[in-house]
């Protein structure tokens, strides 16, 4: 494709090259062994549970299956009430109503688009069970706090952690708050296994639990012991997913150089912000969003079809909120989602990954600044 004239997406797949892949998938066709928890399935369990500093993980065919099933795996009453956000992506709300209970949306915060754990109170009833807060773009919710809310009121945490991999929080992987965490490595992702994803979690009773669920409960050649479905990991993704954690220190510092680069061009353009960064937090840089205030010149939706004219396709992450798509809308409890609306109204994630071009970042950045002094 002619370089000048080259779409610019959101995001792109990390890889390794085409011959450590070819190479490393190349004993499959001895063992012939390519699903059913084989050796590199277990290889990756091992690794990323010393990689993420967790004392427990379970791998899963995706993020959403890792969702869901760490949700069934609490064994929740049908009807019950879950407190969420509904500034998420559409798969955190699914989780919760595929198993059949009821999410209870609570605002977030403008500073950095976590659940608003002041609001959280308010909403809890006789019929909640648990909170499911999101790590929104790799931001940190406040996981004390949460902790003491839950605590206080005996319910479960499970945390969406798809955008936090390698995530660090006091010196403690993010994946060790709450009594369970949910990792996705989707091809989009800051690590990736092409498609897969992660539980992570402290009480070793929950290791066999999602082993049945995800193992149509089998637990012998003979012997079935649940109910279950089919959410493993195949070995070529657990490969991939190898394979990607060897270089995953060096992608991270990549999308730091990146992620610094376009701070550099943005910070100074009235009516763009940031989200505010969390102290004592290790970053693993997984998005650049922006907001677009009323203060600058043109609506987030017109700079969205600006730069789209130019080849840039940035994305309205997350927009419109899950409890305004038409599958939810009107169903569930009605709550004041003030803050919430508004971020899904301006946000704008810009493209980002760790072998964006440096020229492209700067392109992206004067067009942006262009159109603030109205020549774009």
């Amino acid at each position: 494709m002619d370089k000048q004239n080259e779409k610019i997406y959101v995001t792109q797949s990390s890889m390794p090259t085409y011959e450590e892949y070819i190479e490393a998938i190349k004993p499959l066709w001895d063992s012939h062994w390519l699903t059913n928890m084989g050796k590199y399935h277990k290889e990756l369990e091992k690794e990323l549970r010393e990689y993420l500093d967790v004392p427990q993980i379970s791998l899963m065919v995706n993020g959403h299956m890792a969702l869901e099933m760490a949700i069934q795996a609490m064994d929740f009453p049908e009807g019950a009430e879950v407190i969420t956000t509904p500034f998420t992506f559409i798969s955190t709300t699914h989780a919760i109503v595929r198993n059949r209970l009821k999410p209870v949306f609570c605002d977030v915060k403008l500073s950095d688009g976590t659940i608003d754990e002041t609001k959280i109170e308010e909403l809890i009833t006789e019929n909640t069970v648990a909170i499911v807060p999101v790590h929104v773009y790799g931001n940190i919710c406040n996981v004390e706090e949460i902790q003491r809310i839950a605590d206080k009121y005996s319910l479960k945490v499970i945390y969406d952690a798809a955008h936090a991999f390698g995530v660090t929080y006091k010196g403690k992987g993010i994946g060790n708050y709450g009594d369970a965490s949910v990792f996705s490595f989707h091809a989009t992702k800051v690590f990736n296994t092409i498609e897969g994803g992660a539980v992570t979690f402290s009480d070793p009773k929950l290791y066999d639990k999602l082993y049945n669920l995800k193992n149509f409960g089998i637990r012998g050649e003979e012997l079935v012991v649940s109910v279950g479905a089919n959410a493993k990991m195949n070995e070529f993704s657990a490969i991939m997913g190898l394979c990607n954690l060897k270089h995953i220190d060096t992608a991270i510092q990549e999308r730091k150089i990146r992620h610094e680069k376009y701070e550099e061009l943005l910070k100074d353009i009235p009516g763009i912000r940031f989200f505010e960064e969390k102290e004592d937090c290790r970053r693993n840089y997984a998005y650049f969003p922006i907001i677009v205030e009323d203060s600058y010149p043109v609506t987030r939706d017109e700079l969205y079809d600006r730069l789209r004219e130019k080849g840039i396709y940035a994305r309205k992450y997350f927009y419109p909120l899950t409890s305004d798509q038409a599958c939810f809308k009107n169903k569930y409890k009605k709550v004041d989602l003030h803050s919430a609306r508004r971020l899904s109204e301006h946000i704008l994630v810009l493209p980002f990954y760790e072998k964006l071009e440096m020229e492209k970042i700067q392109e992206i950045g004067e067009l942006i600044k262009k159109q603030q002094r109205g020549v774009l």
